[in-house]
């Protein structure tokens, strides 16, 4: 009878040792994962582009059209080539970049829209030239205040958000990847 307590009383203290020692793990793992994941050594984005930041507004930019009306909010997303001047080759390549991501887009394709934005007093009207209204009849002009903003390739959400920024000949791939996560989870536009 004395030995049959033992094993019982020996039991019992297996299983608050073991009881105790889940709870200790468990703690300890969530606080190494908080600490780690704090760090950014664990996880990473899946972003290719990088964030708007400090975070930029259509409004804040002052963003028009080529008749001098703002650039409605809430309607779609948009793709922006911004460019300081110009349209160079690297800019002429980014639209085609974004002509063909637009295609691959295929049903979601209408829910973006791609522009050529240019800084105010630029001569927008004059600047877009016949070959540009040829190769890319959907592109529009858009005219703003870019003191805040460098010249890329940019996402920019339905509620007037830049989202991403990339450098003008990273406009291929990478916003493609990108624009179809955000367009996937995405409620707006």
């Amino acid at each position: 009878m004395a030995e049959a307590e033992n094993q019982a009383k020996r039991r019992n203290r297996v299983q608050l040792v073991a009881i105790v020692a889940v709870a200790l793990i468990s703690l300890g793992g969530s606080y190494a994962l908080f600490y780690a994941a704090r760090s950014g050594d664990l996880w990473g984005t899946t972003n290719r582009g990088a964030f708007v930041s400090p975070p930029v507004t259509v409004m804040e930019l002052d963003i028009r059209d080529v008749d001098g009306q703002p650039l409605a909010e809430g309607e779609t997303w948009w793709l922006w080539v911004v460019s300081d001047g110009p349209c160079d080759p690297a800019c002429d390549a980014a639209l085609h970049q974004l002509r063909q991501l637009h295609v691959l887009l295929n049903k979601d394709a209408s829910r973006v829209r791609r522009a050529l934005v240019r800084a105010d007093g630029e001569g927008v009207q004059a600047s877009l030239d016949e070959a540009l209204r040829t190769n890319y009849p959907q592109l529009q002009l858009l005219t703003g205040d870019l003191t805040r903003v460098a010249p890329g390739v940019y996402i920019v959400d339905p509620i007037g958000n830049l989202v991403f920024h990339y450098d003008i000949v990273d406009a291929g791939k990478p916003v493609l990847e990108d624009l179809k996560k955000l367009l996937k989870v995405s409620q707006i536009g």
